[in-house]
């Protein structure tokens, strides 16, 4: 069975179609609108062999904030929806990700309770003409809707864009780790019989 979904939002400031495939080959065609957004979201799908499509217009004439929300949204939507019942999942993943001098964690739980906690510090508060609080901010959202546990160390670092690079590649690498089907599962991985 094909793990995957399709989402479309539209807002007064957004209007966003996205496809995600959990079981893919790490393939992106991504048009957000918002160039360093483009960039991790490409970094994510490729670390997590994930096959992300995204077409994205927004008020970026006023800033990225709200594309880059409204497509952390419609992420988590489409990760939550992708993974059904959940049945046979490993549900958690974690992963170190090195980038330079920068070292970034990511720890998840597919357990349906959204919970997002993030520990660090960006020297700098823009990447290019990215503002840096937009990245909490998709994460955020992205926890929130995909209903997990995501928790986002950065360990050290001093260049702002090695941090975020490694906090994408390492989000893409716990999420493969985590949606991965593994045959000794059986049912959901839960005492309670379900997530």
């Amino acid at each position: 069975m094909m793990r995957k979904a399709a989402i479309s939002r539209t807002t007064n400031e957004t209007d966003i179609q996205l496809e995600l495939t959990i079981d893919g080959e790490g393939n992106a065609q991504l048009d957000t609108g918002v160039p360093f957004l483009t960039h991790m979201l490409d970094l994510f799908a490729k670390h997590g062999q994930f096959d992300l499509r995204v077409k994205a217009k927004g008020d970026t004439h006023i800033d990225d904030h709200h594309t880059t929300e409204d497509i952390g949204i419609c992420l988590g939507q489409a990760l939550r929806e992708a993974l059904g019942d959940k049945k046979g999942i490993k549900r958690y993943g974690n992963a170190f990700v090195p980038m330079d001098e920068a070292l970034a964690q990511v720890v998840v739980d597919l357990s349906n309770r959204p919970h997002f906690a993030f520990r660090g510090e960006f020297p700098s508060q823009k990447v290019g003409t990215f503002d840096v609080e937009l990245v909490h901010e998709f994460l955020w959202k992205l926890a929130l809707e995909a209903r997990m546990n995501l928790h986002v160390i950065v360990h050290y670092g001093h260049n702002t864009h090695h941090m975020i690079e490694a906090v994408f590649k390492a989000l893409g690498r716990a999420l493969d780790e985590a949606t991965t089907v593994d045959p000794r599962v059986k049912g959901v991985p839960s005492t309670k019989g379900m997530l």
